[in-house]
């Protein structure tokens, strides 16, 4: 049967990526980013894929926007939620930390992944894979923090597993599978062009993580290979 999936932040990077491999895979992919308008290579990947690729405006944070994209999918189950948007912040460096641009990163990175699982959690409980991923990184660990600084950022991130597990465990009675993945350090905007991954490498792995998830996994925080990160 064909997957639907729903992406946030589609139009680069990690999500550009993930929408690619699950469209060349066949699935249904609905394409969720800021401004499709700018979104060029998102737009020229969907107009190759016959319609399977559709691209939706959401700003994450933009609670008009999720239900609008909600109420597209009254009577279509979502088999696999990606949040995947994300921003790192400000810099943060001990005692230089930007308190208004520490909300706007939690908005972006822990508060919004809740909201868009709280709105799409009919559409998800209605499919057959029930799976909701959400797009974390290894600097949210406080066990694996050992060079300090990136308060906002790990911050957010922690918080954002913290949500994760919570929601794991509301969920479990409807069958509905929750998880963090790492990406690993990726050549994006934000890793860098000295990281250690592509998009496609990264991408590549998490999909092979994500199709062998089930509700045993629930609550786990992934690493880019498999393994479990320490909280």
């Amino acid at each position: 049967m064909t997957e639907t999936i729903v992406i946030t932040g589609a139009n680069r990077g990690i999500g550009l990526m993930f929408v690619q491999q699950y469209a060349e895979a066949g699935a249904r992919v609905l394409a969720a980013c800021r401004h499709p308008e700018q979104a060029r290579e998102l737009s020229r990947l969907a107009a190759k894929t016959r319609g399977r690729v559709s691209v939706h405006p959401m700003d994450v944070t933009n609670p008009v926007q999720v239900r609008a994209l909600t109420g597209t999918l009254t009577e279509t189950p979502v088999d696999i939620l990606i949040n995947n948007a994300g921003s790192y912040g400000p810099a943060s460096a001990f005692g230089n930390t930007d308190v208004e641009g520490w909300l706007e990163t939690f908005r972006i990175n822990t508060v919004a992944p809740l909201k868009i699982m709280e709105a799409l959690v009919e559409p998800v409980a209605s499919s057959r894979r029930r799976l909701m991923v959400n797009i974390s990184s290894k600097m949210g660990s406080m066990a694996d923090n050992g060079s300090g600084g990136a308060y906002i950022y790990r911050s957010t991130k922690a918080a954002l597993n913290a949500i994760t597990v919570s929601a794991a465990r509301d969920l479990k009675a409807r069958g509905i599978t929750v998880a963090a993945l790492h990406p690993g350090w990726v050549q994006t905007d934000m890793g860098g062009p000295n990281a250690e991954i592509t998009t496609e490498q990264s991408v590549t792995a998490m999909r092979q993580t994500i199709s062998h998830l089930t509700l045993a996994d629930s609550g786990r925080f992934i690493d880019i290979d498999g393994s479990d990160i320490p909280w």
